[in-house]
């Protein structure tokens, strides 16, 4: 029942402007890019395939497979078969028009950047629901917020609340824990000029730390779970191997070079966004292959890649 304002049209909003929708009075939507979108069926299980799934063995880790398969396909659209990505780019932009017919809505709806660059978006409801005649999406940008609503393009739009889906600070790993390394460094300060890791685990001069979710082992598509599942078992032979390892700096050098050659060239680097340090600057969150490439990489530790650091007694 009341009139509300959407500031953000990224994964958080796809997921919550349609209920929201349904329960206001009024919405505002105010967008800065639109993002491509890919149906989301989510469908309910019938109760027999939920009893095959539970009661035959290796029925749920052959439908895990498929989907990695099937993800894989779409990373290898994104990463060196070009006519797959086209290919990609075109189902989206068909189910894009057949859920928004109206042509006006559907010019501001449009991504205008190379499909891939930025991430893509599931959802069957979202782009209905922009399509909703008390729903009205805005592309004038925000210039500020006053008592009675949200002001854009000159205009003034009266809300009672505002719900901002305007993202998080991406790029700034590890935030917000200080860590101090040897000699007293910050991590945050070592990464003045981009996050960096190697295997996305293990940095330079900070003994003893590994991270999961680090830098570059986002996926443009694919499942975090994949990778981090992949990352807990490396730390834990890590920390196996001794208490306090630190990655030689030549290996991650080596390591953090050879995954930005990968990215130079790839459709992260095509337009600006989170996956980026800054419009200039080189992709800090994603990984540039495949997960199962990314397991293997991390199927075992090397303990020649690493020295141990003993603490020196205090005098």
């Amino acid at each position: 029942g009341k009139r509300v304002a959407v500031v953000g049209t990224g994964a958080s909003a796809v997921q919550f402007v349609p209920p929201v929708a349904e329960q206001a009075a009024h919405l505002d939507v105010y967008q800065r890019t639109p993002p491509y979108m890919f149906p989301r069926r989510n469908p309910r299980y019938p109760p027999w395939f939920r009893r095959v799934v539970e009661g035959v063995p290796g029925v749920q880790a052959f439908r895990r497979h498929g989907t990695l398969l099937y993800m894989e396909a779409m990373i290898l659209g994104l990463i060196a078969v070009p006519p797959l990505r086209w290919a990609m780019s075109a189902f989206s932009q068909a189910f894009m028009r057949r859920q928004v017919p109206d042509p006006e809505l559907r010019r501001r709806l449009w991504p205008d950047y190379p499909f891939g660059c930025k991430r893509i978006l599931f959802s069957s409801y979202y782009l209905p629901a922009l399509a909703r005649p008390d729903v009205e999406v805005v592309t004038d940008r925000v210039e500020r917020v006053t008592e009675r609503g949200v002001v854009a393009g000159g205009v003034e739009r009266e809300a009672d609340c505002i719900v901002y889906a305007t993202g998080f600070r991406a790029n700034d790993f590890v935030v917000p824990m200080r860590v101090t390394g040897s000699d007293g460094r910050d991590l945050q300060e070592t990464w003045a000029a981009g996050a960096e890791a190697h295997l996305g685990i293990a940095v330079a001069g900070f003994p003893g730390m590994y991270m999961l979710y680090g830098p570059n082992t986002n996926l443009g598509v694919g499942s975090i779970i994949e990778m981090v599942e992949a990352q807990v078992g490396y730390v834990v032979d890590g920390l196996r191997a001794g208490p306090a390892m630190e990655v030689r700096p030549e290996v991650q050098r080596r390591s953090s070079a050879e995954v930005q050659e990968r990215l130079a060239d790839s459709i992260w680097t095509a337009c600006e966004s989170w996956y980026r340090q800054n419009s200039e600057g080189r992709v800090v969150n994603n990984w540039p292959g495949f997960m199962t490439e990314y397991r293997r990489a991390t199927r075992s530790f090397d303990p020649s890649e690493y020295r141990e650091v003993r603490a020196v007694a205090d005098s």
